[in-house]
């Protein structure tokens, strides 16, 4: 079976890496595929989130990291996955992603929908706490992978440096 792991991973987290570990488990074949959302304006390059995800997944066989734009049916018809995998950390996740799940269902008729609940260590994060614990310099270690950490003190470093003396 292949899995496709649609988001915009800006950053990755913890919560995400624990959910392609147990996909890898289940599945064998995982693609995280990166959104290019022009609407939006992301932390990072659609490069550089790649980057951060082949680095914090290295560890997994048959992890593969993309990226695409429009809509993940069709990059999951694109790749012949199998499925849509969606993370859920509380039941407001669930009304949203249920939501996206029948849409997607009515364009692609034969592609299903996973949902796998986030380990509960990692309910509390999303990629928007994360960037906002960051950029007030907190504790981000225990969130993200070490690279992701790494990529995050340097940019709001390089933002907001330190106040002259």
């Amino acid at each position: 079976m292949r899995a496709l792991y649609p988001g915009s991973f800006d950053p990755l987290t913890n919560g995400h890496v624990d959910l392609i570990e147990r996909a890898s488990a289940l599945f064998g074949d995982v693609i995280v595929a990166v959104l290019c959302n022009p609407s939006k304006r992301p932390a990072f390059s659609v490069e550089e989130r790649i980057a951060q995800i082949q680095a914090s997944t290295s560890h997994l066989k048959g992890v593969s990291v993309i990226s695409f734009d429009g809509l993940s049916v069709n990059c999951a018809n694109t790749h012949q996955a199998d499925l849509i995998l969606r993370g859920l950390r509380a039941m407001s996740d669930f009304e949203y992603e249920l939501q996206i799940a029948h849409t997607n269902r009515s364009l692609a008729e034969t592609l299903e929908t996973v949902f796998l609940a986030t380990s509960a260590r990692h309910s509390f994060l999303s990629s928007s706490v994360v960037k906002e614990v960051a950029r007030f310099g907190g504790a981000i270690d225990h969130m993200v992978p070490a690279e992701v950490a790494k990529d995050l003190n340097r940019l709001f470093n390089s933002a907001f440096p330190p106040p002259l003396k």
